[in-house]
């Protein structure tokens, strides 16, 4: 059997390979799919937006599908930027841009106050069955950038419980801890018991 994860990063199908490697399936990534167009991430939450994706890349391969969404959620700033953690700058953004909005927008907010959290919903498609899961990491929002791993806001967010933002830990540690790994963790745990039965429980629409 084969399933897709909705992705170009081979890193994250790598980690969702890993994570799925005892179902016994094969997945692959968007590169399998040239003709696949982006999604547009239209939805108000992390679950619609991951919705959105494995929906259409399903109706486009006919394979069961697995995609993830990912929010920085800071509380001085309401849970923002959240779903538009990608466009927080602004469509077409960098990381960069995104980063320095963040950190503009915190300047003057003390660092017991900067307390944030990384939240990832995973979901599952297969055309009349779907599944979602999510993970969270808590931690804060540093003054100036750390690290230079990882991507997007990693070198700001320092994990709770340590004095590293992800920005200065390895991939293979990151990997260990991270929001995304905990939410497809849940969702393999989730699947198991379900495919063992033959039936994945339907989330609401």
């Amino acid at each position: 059997m084969k399933w897709v994860v909705a992705t170009h990063n081979r890193d994250k199908l790598k980690e969702i390979q890993d994570i799925f490697a005892d179902f016994g399936v094969q997945l692959v990534d968007l590169d399998a799919f040239p003709h696949i167009d982006p999604v547009e991430e239209s939805g108000t939450s992390l679950r619609d937006n991951a919705l959105l994706k494995a929906r259409a890349v399903h109706a486009e391969t006919g394979l069961p599908t697995v995609a993830d969404d990912t929010g920085l959620e800071v509380d001085a700033l309401d849970g923002a930027p959240g779903i538009y953690s990608a466009r927080f700058a602004g469509t077409g953004a960098s990381y960069r841009d995104n980063v320095e909005k963040l950190l503009a927008s915190l300047q003057n907010v003390h660092r017991d106050r900067r307390t944030a959290r990384f939240r990832t919903c995973a979901v599952y498609v297969d055309g009349a069955r779907e599944a979602a899961a999510e993970g969270v990491i808590e931690g804060s929002i540093t003054q100036d950038p750390r690290g230079e791993n990882g991507f997007g806001y990693d070198p700001v967010f320092i994990v709770e419980g340590t004095e590293q933002t992800f920005g200065q830990m390895t991939a293979e540690q990151k990997k260990q801890i991270s929001h995304r790994a905990k939410a497809f963790q849940a969702l393999h745990h989730q699947l198991a018991r379900s495919l063992s039965n033959n039936v994945i429980k339907e989330t609401p629409a």
